[in-house]
């Protein structure tokens, strides 16, 4: 474990050299960034702002909670938006092809207003980082960015950017895959009272539509202990509620030295006093085992609440998707789910138009979403994205099928998931509240074990507490309640 006191005390006499080991190299560039932030805000009278942009999963956004970690220790301060920012990092998802486009526009609009800041520094990173094609689209057509990493090294954050400061010059560093896990270096998290915790990251699953392993590389989970201490210190500084993280979170442990699995970190982990609230995702059904299924019936502090992607019902579809099960055994695991957790809450993925879907492929899969009666579905039209193989299949459904189908799916799965909502109206749950709401700041919004969302008369003093709460009216995907005393 990191010596944190130590580096802060090293502050004005850094050493000669930066230590090989980490974290201990990152402390040292921390602290070396610090002292050329400090100068500048001397000189200017003004303190360096920042701004972190972030695209696509939660994996993106535990990201950014390090790189805000690592930037506030060295001295910036947030900005209210990236136009106003000295510093403007975009942690890039590329799951979906048009998302790159989004980033370059944003792009351009920053270059124009850099040319007004001497002090304007500009970084990306992230999955789009990953992909050799965009690094050379950024070192032609957009010279003014500072700093480009990717995925695989976001814990050298801060040995970049002190290059970056010294140098004067871009920096480049992508890193195809890697076996590095770095712990103890800063996060600062979004919520006091919750908090995302990676046990793992990569993928070697491959489907066929998914560009993640490619630009995520392949599995390595964390060391448990170290999972242990990290969630250790998030209760002992005032955290109820984790999310544990991993593209398969149900794979975890396999390439530990000393394998174990995902069911037995979940029973050490509930063992920690103050933690009140497990969640995790995501879950593929071909590695969910019923060791799980047992010890989410058994568990006080696993949510019940379980995101188990479907992506289609048709077996031949899920086959060429190279899904690795079936329709068939979907279900046999929905059921065997249901009836050891019956109030289990499910919620699903589900891909409209893959390369050779036909009328009858999507009736499967609204035969699924009838048979499981999902509280809520994401659903997604198919879009093709360079670099997998389904981009280059045969039998592409053309876009006024797919929209039809997409249609018809939605309407579907919103009718039964009023259905399966409405029937806890008039019970007393608990919640935790998360914020005030959005458009009336006389409610609070509270999220419930199975991740439904209920609104209720209350202030900002009570986000971050336990409430119980009747749940007088659903109203499709959230309730209207009022608090028991």
């Amino acid at each position: 474990m990191i010596d944190k006191e130590k580096w802060d005390k090293a502050f004005n006499e850094l050493p000669d050299e930066a230590p090989v080991t980490e974290p201990e190299r990152q402390y040292y560039f921390i602290n070396k960034c610090r002292q050329i932030v400090k100068k500048i805000n001397k000189e200017r009278c003004l303190p360096l702002s920042y701004k972190t942009v972030t695209f696509g999963c939660q994996m993106n956004a535990r990201d950014s909670e390090k790189l805000v970690g690592i930037l506030e220790q060295i001295g910036y301060v947030e900005a209210a938006d990236e136009e106003k920012a000295d510093f403007v990092i975009y942690n890039t998802c590329t799951v979906r092809e048009n998302a790159n486009q989004r980033v370059y526009g944003r792009l351009g609009q920053l270059g124009r207003i850099k040319k007004n800041n001497p002090h304007m520094m500009i970084a990306l990173c992230g999955c789009m980082m990953q992909e050799p094609e965009v690094v050379e689209k950024l070192k032609k057509s957009y010279r003014f960015v500072d700093l480009i990493f990717g995925t695989h090294n976001i814990y050298k954050f801060a040995e970049l950017l002190a290059t970056r400061m010294e140098s004067g010059r871009t920096v480049i560093d992508i890193w195809k895959d890697t076996d590095k896990i770095v712990e103890d270096l800063p996060v600062e998290r979004k919520y006091s009272f919750k908090s995302g915790v990676n046990i793992m990251f990569g993928c070697n699953n491959f489907c066929s539509y998914c560009i993640v392993p490619y630009v995520r590389g392949r599995e390595r989970s964390r060391d448990p202990k170290a999972i242990i201490r990290e969630i250790e210190r998030l209760v002992a500084d005032g955290v109820v509620e984790v999310m544990l993280l991993g593209q398969n979170v149900n794979s975890y442990g396999k390439t530990l030295e000393h394998p174990i699995t995902f069911a037995q970190l979940l029973k050490e982990i509930e063992k920690i006093d103050g933690l009140e609230r497990i969640r995790f995702m995501t879950s593929h059904p071909k590695d969910l085992s019923d060791e799980l299924i047992q010890v989410m019936a058994e568990s006080k502090k696993i949510c019940r609440h379980l995101h188990l992607p479907v992506q289609s019902g048709s077996t031949r579809i899920l086959e060429k998707m190279n899904r690795r099960y079936t329709k068939e055994s979907y279900l046999d695991l929905v059921g065997r789910i249901k009836k050891a957790i019956p109030d289990i809450s499910l919620t699903t993925d589900i891909i409209v138009g893959f390369p050779g879907e036909t009328e009858e492929d999507f009736q499967e899969t609204l035969d699924v979403v009838r048979k499981v009666r999902y509280d809520s579905a994401f659903t997604f039209i198919y879009s093709k994205r360079t670099g997998t193989p389904a981009a280059v299949m045969e039998e592409q459904v053309p876009q006024v099928v797919v929209k039809d189908r997409f249609n018809r799916l939605l309407k579907e799965v919103q009718d039964i998931s009023a259905e399966t909502c409405a029937v806890h109206e008039g019970t007393v749950q608990t919640a935790l509240v998360e914020s005030l709401n959005d458009h009336d700041s006389s409610l609070v919004t509270g999220r419930l074990s199975n991740n439904l969302l209920v609104h209720f008369p209350g202030d900002a003093s009570m986000i971050g507490k336990f409430y119980q709460v009747r749940l007088n009216e659903c109203r499709g995907f959230y309730y209207i309640g009022e608090q028991i005393n």
